[in-house]
């Protein structure tokens, strides 16, 4: 594996939850508190669409075409990769709590996450959103729900609840649900435990907040490596391209308005990552 390299200007306050799908033709990602959405095309030309949302939290690909995007108290739909996201009704009312990341599980149902703005410990909650859009809460007293990924044979799910400053492990029933919740690992005082996603051999790719450093598990939670970039703000890593194997990393400049901060940044991987997988709403 080689070392990361910038791969954009610095394009975002607050670059968040990369996705790489062929439908918008490579990667996309948000500018999360500018609530736009930003696609980088192979060439390396950038666009950006304003969501019409305060924030763009994450966005994924839908299984009937388009997109679902996060946004500031709910989701929108969009029905083709480049139209405007029209929004559903709001999960809460509570004006102090935002979407923060989301994932999709095997089953194309949307787990989405909200934090607190002002931190409150235990004031945000993890919500499963269903193909018919029936919303259920997954989790309470979760603080800034952050990365969550399934492995590809669908029986754990990894997640991040930051304030914790762990990685924790579920395993995942024959229906879908989470149980028997743990620490995966401790990431260390000072880090901030933020995107994360699995490959296709069960590796945990977490981006750490604050230190500005990508580590990889493996399925027994031992360090297969660890890349540091030169600023602290980075905030998610995912894995895709044309054989999986590109590592693509988004940072910010929310902590740190520092070169590199607000770019994303790439690199190579051994094991190439899992599809990405559709929300089927």
């Amino acid at each position: 594996m080689m070392h990361p390299e910038q791969i954009t200007d610095s394009v975002a306050f607050h670059a968040e939850g990369p996705v790489w799908h062929e439908s918008w033709g490579g990667l996309r990602f948000v500018d999360m508190l500018a609530g736009d959405l930003l696609t980088l095309a192979p060439s390396g030309e950038l666009t950006r669409l304003s969501t019409g949302s305060p924030i763009a939290a994450f966005v994924r690909p839908r299984a009937t075409g388009g997109y679902v995007l996060g946004t500031e108290r709910g989701i929108a739909l969009a029905d083709s990769a480049f139209a405007a996201p029209k929004p559903l009704p709001e999960m809460w009312s509570d004006t102090n709590v935002r979407m923060n990341e989301g994932g999709v599980d095997p089953l194309g149902r949307l787990y989405a996450g909200s934090m607190p703005y002002d931190k409150t410990p235990g004031a945000a909650k993890l919500y499963r959103v269903d193909g018919e859009g029936d919303v259920v809460v997954v989790l309470k007293n979760v603080t800034t729900s952050n990365g969550i990924e399934f492995t590809a044979d669908g029986t754990r799910a990894y997640y991040n609840d930051t304030a914790t400053r762990e990685t924790d492990v579920f395993d995942v029933t024959a229906e879908g649900d989470l149980t028997n919740r743990r620490t995966f690992f401790h990431t260390g005082e000072g880090t901030s435990p933020d995107g994360l996603a699995v490959d296709s051999e069960g590796n945990v790719w977490c981006a750490l907040n604050r230190v500005g450093a990508v580590r990889l598990y493996s399925p027994d939670a031992e360090i297969l490596g660890e890349w540091t970039l030169p600023c602290p703000g980075v905030t998610a890593v995912t894995l895709g391209g044309a054989d999986g194997k590109d590592v693509f990393i988004t940072t910010s400049k929310e902590m740190a308005d520092v070169p590199g901060a607000g770019a994303v940044w790439h690199m190579r991987a051994e094991v190439a990552g899992q599809p990405t997988r559709e929300y089927r709403g």
